[in-house]
């Protein structure tokens, strides 16, 4: 039961990381070009703001839940008289995981700041390039994300 409570936990914080960045990618952001580039700048500052905060959770969630289970599986098998090395799945998820934490670490803690400060500050061509700066970053991390998934699915 715990391992699946934490299998589960795992793959919602990932339905929620991914999921949310396709969303804001394909969806969000092709809609916003019916506002006034001053309208697009608060909804997404807005949009942003929140769903930042959702993935510093949903991250935090998949990296303790992630080495849990992998510590689990370890304990277990030291514990039955075996070994514990780490599938190759698990090692490419772990990484490819990491990568992504520290995009999206960049992202909110650089490029989100300055996109934040143009807002306030009411700088439109600042806002829209970090704005530009947080989109390609994202598409990256969206594209790794869709990785982990079908590594988690196919190896």
């Amino acid at each position: 039961m715990g391992y699946a409570l934490l299998k589960a936990v795992h793959v919602l914080a990932v339905v929620l990381w991914v999921g949310g960045m396709a969303f804001t990618h394909f969806f969000l952001r092709p809609a916003l070009a019916t506002l006034e580039p001053p309208q697009r700048l608060r909804l997404m500052h807005a949009v942003l703001g929140r769903f930042f905060a959702a993935v510093l959770v949903a991250a935090a969630l998949v990296l303790g839940s992630g080495l849990w289970m992998v510590g689990r599986v370890a304990r277990q098998a030291v514990q039955g008289g075996g070994s514990f090395a780490w599938p190759l799945d698990w090692v490419l998820m772990t990484a490819l995981g990491l990568l992504m934490m520290a995009i999206f670490g960049h992202i909110r803690l650089v490029l989100y700041r300055r996109f934040v400060a143009a807002v306030a500050g009411q700088d439109g061509p600042a806002g829209a390039a970090a704005l530009a700066q947080i989109r390609r970053w994202v598409g990256v991390n969206l594209a790794l994300g869709v990785v982990v998934i079908a590594v988690a699915l196919l190896v």
